[in-house]
């Protein structure tokens, strides 16, 4: 567990461009659980590659468009509400940071920190924008 004065500058910046921060189970799955629309979340970490890749990245992602929902859990920190978290994508390796996006209760569309770290803000913006287009399309089609 990290010290919360360690780790509130970095809740706060993910609140800060409108990310839901899911603290428990029972959150995770009111929110993952949702079978209606899109839903992005970003498994936080302390580690480098999540203050300078993974959270700069999703703001700039954000600027372009966003996911009916944009949720947050917090790995090492909120233990219960990551456990649970990872359950809706227990066949993924965990790893954090993390993003996954859900069409309709599916994950459709997931970056572990393999394909986080090592990269720059701006392609990993890319990749999310590329990714959030396509599901919020698709759904909009199927309407």
């Amino acid at each position: 567990m990290y010290d919360p004065s360690i780790t509130q500058p970095m809740r706060d910046e993910l609140t800060a461009i409108g990310v839901r921060e899911l603290r428990t189970a029972q959150e995770v799955d009111a929110v993952l659980g949702d079978t209606n629309g899109t839903t992005l979340l970003i498994v936080n970490s302390v580690c480098g590659c999540a203050a300078g890749m993974a959270r700069p990245g999703l703001k700039a992602a954000l600027e372009a468009g966003r996911p009916d929902r944009v949720v947050s859990v917090f790995a090492g920190v909120d233990e219960e509400a990551t456990r649970k978290a990872r359950g809706y994508f227990a066949s993924v390796p965990p790893s954090s940071p993390f993003f996954a996006l859900f069409k309709d209760g599916r994950m459709v569309h997931f970056i572990p920190r393999q394909r986080i770290e090592g990269r720059d803000a701006q392609s990993l913006s890319t990749d999310l924008i590329a990714a959030i287009v396509s599901a919020c399309a698709s759904a909009a089609t199927s309407a």
